[in-house]
């Protein structure tokens, strides 16, 4: 079978890269990326036709089919029963976690309007997170068919141990994360004296 391009961008590119910069002695020292969760809540007094259609949505986006989540506990308050459904999420891993982060950082992201990067803020422990507020920038989603804008969480989990290493294997695929007002100033100094 045919490896994803992504995947092959990693062994080719991404490995050497990071090897060089952090000094690993091994290739398998080097982080990766291990699994990508892709979950969308919607409200406890949803209906059943919306619980299908974000079902539907969340699995035309991954390419494999979601599990629902429910809920564990019983709030009054917030009208929630147990058992009763709240969310719904997919676990991607090896060809279909590489082909969703491409089409994440080279399609999805791209079509957000006055996109300016995205957040470089990781958790701690090289694992990152993003929200997406609106499912119909991904390409599988047809604009005519949408009934309603469907929120999510993409969560990355990497095999990185710092926020550093995590962040540098995303920058590596791609990730187009924004840039600090002190790197813009850098970025500007360094084309500065490059024409001086």
């Amino acid at each position: 079978m045919q490896q994803a391009t992504l995947q092959t961008h990693y062994a080719e590119k991404v490995i050497p890269e990071l090897m060089k910069k952090f000094g690993y002695a091994n290739p398998h020292q080097v982080p990766g990326v291990k699994k990508i969760v892709i979950n969308s809540g919607f409200s406890a007094t949803a209906d059943k036709n919306h619980v299908a259609y974000v079902n539907d949505e969340i699995g035309k986006i991954a390419g494999q089919r979601p599990v629902t989540t429910k809920a564990k506990l019983s709030i009054s308050n917030f009208k929630l029963r147990e058992g009763q459904p709240i969310g719904c999420k997919v676990t991607l891993r090896g060809r279909a976690m590489y082909e969703f982060l491409n089409r994440l950082i080279q399609v999805a992201l791209p079509c957000i309007r006055d996109f300016r990067g995205v957040p470089a803020k990781l958790d701690g422990q090289g694992n990152y997170t993003l929200g997406v507020s609106d499912h119909s920038i991904f390409p599988e989603i047809s604009a005519d068919g949408t009934n309603a804008m469907i929120g999510m969480d993409i969560c990355i989990n990497t095999s990185a141990t710092s926020d550093d290493e995590g962040r540098e294997l995303l920058a590596l695929f791609g990730m187009p994360f924004r840039k600090t007002s002190t790197e813009v100033a850098e970025a500007e100094a360094q084309s500065e004296a490059a024409q001086a």
